[in-house]
């Protein structure tokens, strides 16, 4: 009766501990899914605007739209409340309006547009900033713009849109306008140079180690050294990265190039560990009847052990690209946390990458940027995790019961 009851405990226990994981995991998942909400929602405002002719040659599309609110509210005279008053557009309105005149050359007449809000009004709607607070603590937001604001959403000027800027922008020192698209562009160029070179060496090394290499000292060495290399941190990665590719062989600081360069080097260990370990799941009966059939060794292993482990040698390899994906302090070390602007198109081109700009925007101080951060923890989150379930089903697609 004790060993059933303890081992009645013990399931308990297991139980408890995988509930209390579960619960933690979802809370931060929750946790950050509030935070990052805000991110991928914008507030617009929809305004008359008049399409001046001289406004249209000078391409003055900003003075356009601040007329527009200015004739909203013709008590606003002085210099001071006008500024006040232009701070609940965002710097992108004057594209806003650019756009429309490219899309419709000859229109010349009012137009009724929806422009969006800079990034404090778009908070305030929000209810992220306190408009109970005194002036000085909600930023740019005087009494006079919450004035603005409240007339305007009285007349149910304000609509709230998808912000497909978040995706289709580059970064930017203003919240309203910073986008992933350069971070996501940087990860996909620095992740396909490593593929392009972890994989294939990799996957000979590990052929070679475990199908071909002789059993001996040198060969005993060179696998522990392997094991080692894949429990180093990955900061010692970036050092030897920027010592180099970059201080020795002078590539370009920044790139996706020596990025996936350096995260090829941490990504080997866990490659070759993967590969070898698929293929000794290959039964030995595999190869005797091959070798026993008059194939040389060569051909037991491409044409034979070599497809049966595939299955297991890329999902070791998604794995470690995943692993790589998320990595941060490498890349700091070479210097792909700096301010990028311009979406990177070639390999050398200066880039950042999605772990980077999430950590850019963290250390950024304007509260805009929190909500930021966390959509760019979930976006990087469902990238990982589409990677894993392509592991997952590579796995299922290409298994071999024997």
């Amino acid at each position: 009766m004790r060993r059933h009851r303890a081992e009645k405990r013990f399931r308990a226990y297991g139980i408890l501990a995988l509930l209390t994981a579960g619960c933690m995991l979802a809370f931060l998942l929750v946790s950050i899914a509030i935070t990052a909400y805000p991110a991928f929602t914008h507030h617009y405002v929809k305004l008359d605007v008049v399409l001046t002719p001289h406004h249209i040659k000078d391409e003055n599309y900003t003075a356009l739209a601040r007329n527009s609110l200015l004739a909203y509210f013709p008590e606003v005279k002085t210099r001071h409340q006008k500024r006040q008053l232009y701070t609940l557009l965002s710097i992108d309105a004057g594209d806003a309006v650019r756009a429309h005149i490219k899309n419709h050359p000859h229109q010349t007449d009012t137009i009724t547009l929806e422009l969006p809000l800079s990034d404090d009004a778009d908070l305030l709607l929000k209810d992220i900033i306190d408009r109970n607070l005194p002036e000085a603590e909600r930023s740019r937001i005087s009494d006079n713009a919450l004035a603005f604001i409240d007339t305007l959403a009285a007349d149910d000027r304000f609509h709230e849109r998808f912000a497909r800027h978040f995706f289709t922008n580059g970064d930017s020192r203003e919240a309203e306008r910073a986008g992933l698209r350069g971070a996501i562009m940087g990860s996909l160029l620095t992740i396909l140079v490593t593929l392009l070179l972890s994989f294939p060496i990799g996957v000979m090394a590990a052929i070679y180690l475990q199908e071909i290499a002789p059993k001996n000292r040198a060969t005993r060495l060179i696998e522990v050294n392997i094991n080692n290399l894949a429990a180093v941190p990955s900061i010692v990665f970036g050092l030897l990265g920027l010592a180099v590719f970059i201080n020795f062989f002078g590539l370009p600081r920044s790139a996706p190039l020596v990025g996936g360069m350096v995260l090829a080097l941490m990504t080997l260990p866990t490659i070759i560990i993967t590969t070898r370990a698929a293929l000794q799941a290959v039964p030995p009966s595999i190869r005797q009847a091959a070798l026993g059939m008059g194939a040389s060794r060569l051909q037991v292993v491409l044409h034979h052990v070599l497809p049966l482990a595939l299955p297991g040698i890329l999902t070791g390899t998604i794995i470690g690209l995943a692993q790589a994906a998320g990595e941060t302090a490498p890349l700091l070390i070479i210097g792909m946390n700096a301010f990028i602007v311009d979406t990177p198109l070639a390999f050398t081109d200066k880039a950042t990458v999605l772990p980077a700009q999430i950590f850019i925007w963290a250390n950024n101080p304007e509260r805009a940027f929190v909500a930021k951060t966390g959509a760019g923890i979930l976006v990087l989150l469902l990238f990982l995790l589409a990677m894993n379930a392509a592991a997952v089903y590579l796995r299922k697609r290409f298994e071999k019961k024997w």
